[in-house]
């Protein structure tokens, strides 16, 4: 058992320090939140993700899991500390790493004795050799030689599926430069390692690069699928044929072939971005990737217009929009397609009736810019009356079984956008609707 600070409360650092604290580790989790810490204190957990709620109820019931907004405190009673704040992107695309420096020197300035400090957040590659430098300045203006390490365990975690996959992953990285360090890092992840999972072992600046480039292929996979349904639609061929048969080759996989409104959420957009910096810095330039990023983006343009050459134009018409989230199974709207594609619209002179199971309060800022342009209802049937075609933009479960004489009925015209591919175009057809797909 150890005694680990998680500081940062998002989504990467409350689901670290939960699933942590069911592992059987004392966690005490930080946050300068005031609001935040006093919510999970209360029991609320502030994001939505399926199965962490009573993994929070639990532990926190038991005694192995804190919420506290003192630094110091969880500093000074924990041998192991997770940096896990935010890295937003900064105007040139690159990470910004205020919030990193700002944690990395609050605890040299506390520590009394050895630690190991691991970047949890997504760090351009050399962010942890940047840590050690803030953190021995710290303790060289405080006349002090306090040994530590510093340690890279990217996350790879998918929102909607966080718990399955912290407790069940493809593999651990470890990037540590001492064998105490990578010792002391397996003892955090016993469980796993008792299970069998691959652990990598490797250093610093490996153990960063691959999380960019695992992020980065995945969403370059997910674009060069996009355009390959935009390819299929001029030369009459099957997107989702063709990614089936692609996806049964063992060296490619089926997973992230699925043709769509482009990719969003907190790490595609974000990492791409970053990777394509870090590649211009160092003087040795991932073309692909840059060309990923322009890619995605224009993929939700075609989107949107798509719905308006479809309809001959959209001034003074209603859309039904189906799902906001990024994906299904999260309330999260960061860089979501639904953002994109109904700014284009709504410049196109399109208003909306929205409804999505869980993002419908962060569309409400997100979003505040369409004003009376947008109305949010309270289902999928009321987001369709008396609209003049439905567009499907989050492939909830909840849409893949509609009652299609009801849809029809609500339609003022029998406009059936599937921008996600979720229904066979024959079974929509036979309904009397227009179907449009991406690539089918």
């Amino acid at each position: 058992m150890n005694n680990i600070a998680v500081i940062g409360t998002g989504y990467v650092g409350l689901v670290t320090g939960t699933i942590l604290s069911d592992f059987g580790h004392n966690i005490i989790c930080v946050d300068n939140d005031e609001k935040k810490v006093l919510r999970l204190k209360n029991g609320e957990v502030p994001i939505y993700e399926p199965g962490l709620d009573p993994i929070v109820e639990r532990n926190a019931f038991y005694g192995r899991l804190s919420f506290t907004t003192d630094t110091a405190e969880a500093v000074k009673a924990c041998d192991v500390i997770f940096i896990a704040v935010g890295t937003p992107p900064a105007e040139d695309g690159s990470a910004d790493l205020k919030y990193v420096e700002q944690v990395a020197r609050q605890i040299a300035r506390t520590m009394d004795s050895y630690k190991v400090i691991v970047d949890k957040s997504t760090v351009p590659i050399g962010t942890g050799q940047k840590v050690k430098g803030w953190i021995a300045e710290e303790l060289a203006a405080r006349g002090l030689e306090i040994p530590f390490d510093v340690v890279s365990n990217p996350e790879f975690l998918r929102e909607g599926s966080a718990v399955q996959d912290f407790t069940h992953p493809d593999r651990v990285v470890i990037g540590a430069e001492s064998e105490k360090a990578m010792e002391i890092m397996k003892e955090v992840y016993r469980v796993l390692y008792l299970n069998e999972t691959p652990f990598v072992e490797t250093n610093i600046e490996t153990a960063e690069m691959i999380k960019y480039a695992s992020n980065a292929f995945l969403a370059m996979k997910i674009t060069y699928i996009n355009e390959v349904a935009n390819l299929c639609e001029k030369v009459g061929a099957n997107v989702q044929h063709v990614a089936a048969a692609m996806g049964r080759d063992g060296r490619i996989s089926p997973k992230f072939l699925h043709a769509g409104p482009g990719y969003g959420g907190s790490c595609f957009p974000k990492d791409t971005l970053a990777l394509a910096e870090i590649g211009r810095a160092a003087g040795a330039r991932i073309e692909l990737i840059e060309q990923t990023v322009k890619s995605n983006e224009n993929q939700k343009k075609l989107m949107a217009k798509k719905v308006v050459d479809t309809m001959g134009g959209v001034e003074g018409k209603t859309l039904a929009i189906l799902g906001l989230a990024f994906k299904p199974n999260t309330d999260d709207m960061r860089e979501s397609p639904a953002i994109t594609i109904l700014e284009e619209l709504a410049a196109a002179g399109a208003s909306f009736r929205a409804y999505d199971p869980e993002a419908m309060e962060e569309a409400a800022w997100r979003l505040k810019a369409l004003g009376d342009k947008l109305a949010f209802v309270s289902d999928e049937y009321e987001a369709l009356q008396g609209s003049d075609a439905v567009v499907i933009l989050t492939e909830w479960n909840q849409f893949r079984n509609l009652d299609f004489p009801r849809v029809k009925a609500a339609l003022s015209s029998p406009l059936f956008f599937d921008l996600r591919n979720i229904y066979p175009r024959g079974l929509v057809e036979a309904e009397g609707f227009t179907y449009v797909g991406v690539g089918v």
